[in-house]
C-alpha cells in the first residue's frame, strides 16, 4: 500500500528526531562525497534492482530537489500564502535523463545550490520561519516544515546510497 502525501510528510520529518535541519542540511554534501570517493561510474550507475534507482540516479534526485525547495521557500517568502505545486519525481526522473547525467557535476551543482539556500535560511528572521505555502497534495506547510522535510528527505537519500555502496558479503 502506498503512503499518502501525508504520511509522506510525516515519515521523512520522523528521521530528523531533534535534530537541528539546518545542522543536517549543512552536513548532506560532505557525507555524499565521502560515499563517493573512488566510487567508479559504473557502480554508481547500476541500479540495485529493478525499479529501484542507482546512486547516480539518486545524486541527480537530490539535485533537482534542492532547486525545488529552494524556490519554494522563495515562493513563499515572496508571497506567503502562495499555492505550492507538486512534482513527480519518476517523471522527473525519466524526462530529465537521471540515468545519463554526470554524477560529479551534479554534486557540484548540489552542494552550490544547497550552500545558497542555507545561507538564506539563515537570515530569515524567526516570522518568516512560520510563513507558509498551500502544497498542492499536503495543505499547509510552512517553511519551518519544507526545512525538516529536506533534512529527513537527505537523510532518506543517504542511507539509500549507503545501503547500494555497501560491499557484498557472499
Amino acid at each position: 500500500m502506498q503512503e499518502t502525501p501525508q504520511e509522506y510528510r510525516e515519515r521523512v520529518i520522523s528521521y530528523t528526531k531533534d535534530l537541528d535541519p539546518l545542522k543536517l542540511l549543512a552536513k548532506t554534501t560532505r557525507k555524499l562525497d565521502s560515499l563517493l570517493r573512488g566510487a567508479p561510474s559504473t557502480r554508481l550507475r547500476k541500479r540495485p534492482t529493478a525499479g529501484k534507482w542507482s546512486v547516480a540516479e539518486i545524486v541527480a534526485h537530490l539535485a533537482d530537489s534542492e532547486i525545488v525547495g529552494g524556490y519554494r521557500i522563495r515562493l513563499i517568502l515572496g508571497a506567503p500564502g502562495t499555492p505550492i505545486p507538486a512534482f513527480d519525481q519518476d517523471n522527473w526522473a525519466m524526462a530529465l535523463h537521471y540515468e545519463k547525467r554526470d554524477t560529479r557535476k551534479l554534486l557540484n551543482q548540489f552542494r552550490a545550490d544547497r550552500e545558497e539556500n542555507l545561507a538564506l535560511l539563515k537570515m530569515l528572521s524567526p516570522e518568516q520561519w512560520k510563513q507558509y505555502g498551500i502544497h498542492s497534495e499536503r495543505g499547509e506547510e510552512s517553511i519551518e516544515t519544507i526545512v525538516r522535510m529536506y533534512a529527513g528527505h537527505d537523510l532518506n537519500h543517504i542511507r539509500q546510497i549507503e545501503e547500494i555502496l555497501r560491499p557484498k558479503r557472499h
